[in-house]
């Protein structure tokens, strides 16, 4: 039966309907939000997965490009694999959704949420996430939703839910905040250096909002919702779990308490090996119970440790950062390095300087058509000390690519500034956590080396959470089985002033405001010492760029005498190009850049755009060449592609029969402009000249 349900979010219209697409999905929303639309399907399978030992959860965001009247790219023009923007969107859904199932179902769950219409006011992102959860919510699957997300802005010190786009262009702050009825569960997004007091604020500001689409969301549950299907977990016999916690335990822990990622890996995997083989002998038919119960020993084991006993795996105290060292410098062809080592994590990365002409392209659903500053970030297998093949990145290297992007966009240099299209690559060769923070770091040392003047440096920082009943316990700079046992995952990035990018993932069923003041507060003090580290290895961008990379000359010309520097198909640009091997980019607003490395190249080019575009004006002299004779007179090239007539009166001072008997075709004369009619045709004298000689 087709229902439609309404409400009023931020001004605008929000409906949600059911009933009427894609029936045979577990559960299926189309969700209107002013003008976008998007239709969020959930589906299970009948039967779990045997042998798996995670849960089987994929969440797709697909953007078809007819939400926007766009034709796709390509040969094939139809969508192909996800873009970034639809990866990111993807993760976005994923990161709340995920908290609230139960992790040992092993039925493979699927949400897909496909972009209909694109009203750029109302992100398609935030319906798709409202989606997911309505749709799970009135489906058979079980999950203890709902849950809803929402953009928070601040423009003119005030707080705006779901801001324009307009309103995003003055906004202070661009944050999503996810969260169920009760706590947050999701932080993403990035400010100009916010307080963390703001940031805090904000996202309680959204969590009210939140709560009224739980709210909507139950009533429409109540009225359309299927049963919960009942899903069978098999349990793990009591007499086994008590044998192996008794057997291994001791040893166990021992093994954990280890400052060396790799000798702890080394020694907890000699007893995981020598436990299985012993209990397998005991309990043959029970190697899966075996290996779970060793798991769960493990997470226990961390767990009491840090909440407990306020011991870290490594033996740091609770705030205590790894040692840190820094280096600019490193690769002498590359335009800026550095390399930052926190722990047992490790960043190299590499800027590299290009003409805007180099920008990326965007060929998506948003608004954006290029994008000037480029972060990305490489994950290989040896980082870990695993054998992997390198297919490309995949959703985790996107997601930390753009987040370390998203942290260092508040201080790079505009375009007036800095003239550069900017591409900077994180290359991480050894992680125990905390890697894309660690990308922040390195790259803020790399710009600085490569003499891009941004406005301040930055630095990230990962924290961690223990939560045990109504005790928590807050980690800074967590390291890889932290993350792995414990219960968040909380970024955060910013200069000295304020926060620039945040990112909180969990895995309980949320977090109050006690537990987020005090990650923020212990995540400050980490980023202001992490930044003075920093500045003992650099303290300021670096005075000149590195030979190799391109000089860049900016000039402006009249909007109207654009066409002058292009030329009739490019014919112009193109021999200014080819003459003087310079890269060279003429805006629409007449801003002009000329790229090169050799600095005499580029000021030949800078010259000739300038004669190309220069106003002649009457009493001017020029050096010209004699281009055509005719009976009246000869016509003179005083600038590139621009000519005017002497007449043959006006060649010498005395009188002068044929062109011929003074100048030739090619000759070099000196002339002066003595009128400019009404046509904007020049008249020139040689003559003038010579009278004032003598």
């Amino acid at each position: 039966m087709e229902k439609s349900f309404r409400m009023e979010l931020a001004g605008r219209s929000l409906i949600v309907e059911t009933g009427k697409m894609a029936k045979q999905a577990s559960g299926a929303v189309l969700v209107r939000y002013g003008e976008t639309v998007v239709l969020v399907t959930s589906t299970a399978s009948k039967e779990a997965r045997e042998g798996m030992d995670f849960f089987p959860l994929t969440v797709d965001y697909e953007e078809k490009m007819y939400a926007v009247g766009k034709m796709p790219g390509g040969f094939l023009r139809r969508e192909g694999r996800p873009g970034n923007s639809a990866i990111l969107n993807a993760r976005l859904i994923d990161r709340p959704i995920r908290p609230l199932f139960d992790k040992r179902c092993r039925n493979d769950i699927h949400v897909m949420a496909t972009v209909l219409s694109v009203d750029y006011d109302n992100a398609p992102e935030l319906c798709g996430m409202l989606g997911a959860s309505a749709s799970l919510g009135i489906s058979d699957i079980p999950w203890d939703g709902p849950i809803a997300g929402v953009r928070v802005g601040c423009v003119d010190g005030k707080f705006v839910i779901n801001p324009t786009q307009e309103q995003l262009k003055v906004s202070t702050l661009n944050i999503t905040v996810a969260g169920s009825e009760t706590a947050i569960l999701m932080v993403e997004g990035g400010a100009q250096e916010a307080p963390e007091e703001d940031v805090l604020d904000a996202i309680m500001f959204g969590h009210e909002t939140i709560k009224e689409l739980v709210a909507f969301q139950k009533k429409i549950i109540e009225e359309v919702g299927k049963p919960k299907r009942t899903l069978i977990f098999p349990e793990i016999p009591e007499e086994i779990k008590t044998a192996i916690y008794a057997y291994a335990e001791r040893p166990l822990k021992e093994a954990i308490f280890n400052p060396d990622k790799l000798t702890r890996e080394a020694h907890m995997e000699e007893v995981r090996k020598e436990a299985e083989a012993h209990f397998k002998e005991i309990y043959p038919e029970n190697g899966s119970d075996i290996a779970e119960c060793l798991n769960h020993l493990t997470k226990e084991i961390v767990r009491h440790m840090i909440s407990v006993d306020k011991i870290r795996p490594d033996g740091r105290a609770l705030d205590e950062i790894r040692p840190i060292s820094c280096e600019v410098g490193l690769l002498p062809r590359v335009h800026g390095s550095a390399l930052f080592t926190r722990g047992q994590t490790q960043a190299l990365t590499i800027t590299t300087l290009a003409p805007m002409s180099e920008t990326q392209i965007i060929d998506d659903l948003t608004q954006e058509t290029e994008k000037r500053y480029i972060h990305q970030y490489n994950f290989p297998s040896y980082s870990v000390g695993e054998t992997k093949s390198s297919r490309g990145p995949g959703r985790r290297e996107i997601g930390h690519g753009a987040l370390a992007e998203r942290a260092l966009i508040p201080v790079i240099p505009t375009v007036e500034e800095f003239p550069y299209a900017i591409r900077v690559v994180s290359e991480i060769l050894e992680s125990n956590g905390s890697s894309s923070q660690a990308s922040v770091c390195g790259s803020t040392m790399s710009l600085m080396n490569a003499g891009v003047p941004i406005k301040a440096p930055v630095a990230g920082i990962a924290m961690g959470l223990v939560n045990e009943g109504e005790h928590f316990t807050v980690l800074t700079d967590i390291q890889g089985m932290e993350d792995a046992l414990g219960d968040m995952d909380f970024k955060v990035a910013g200069t000295a002033k304020g926060i620039t990018a945040i990112q909180m993932d969990i895995k309980i069923h949320g977090l109050s405001r006690e537990i987020l003041l005090a990650a923020l507060q212990q995540a400050q003090k980490g980023r202001m010492f992490i930044l003075g580290k920093m500045a003992e290895c650099i303290d300021k961008p670096a005075e000149h760029l590195s030979p190799y990379a391109p000089k860049i000359i900016t000039l402006t010309i009249p909007v109207d005498r654009i066409r002058d520097v292009i030329g009739s198909g490019g014919k112009i640009i193109n021999k200014i190009i080819s003459e003087t091997g310079v890269k060279m980019d003429v805006e629409e607003d007449g801003h002009v850049y000329i790229a090169t490395p050799d600095e005499e190249a580029a000021q030949r080019a800078k010259k000739w755009v300038e004669e190309l575009t220069h106003e002649v004006q009457v009493g001017e002299t020029y050096l010209g060449k004699v281009t055509r004779l005719m009976k009246f007179g000869v016509f003179v090239e005083i600038l590139p592609g621009k000519e005017g007539m002497v007449h043959v009166s006006q060649l010498a001072t005395r009188r002068v029969e044929k062109p011929e008997d003074v100048v030739h075709e090619g000759d070099e004369i000196m002339v002066k402009v003595t009128e400019i009619d009404d046509k904007g045709r020049i008249n020139l004298s040689r003559k003038a000249l010579l009278q004032e000689k003598k």
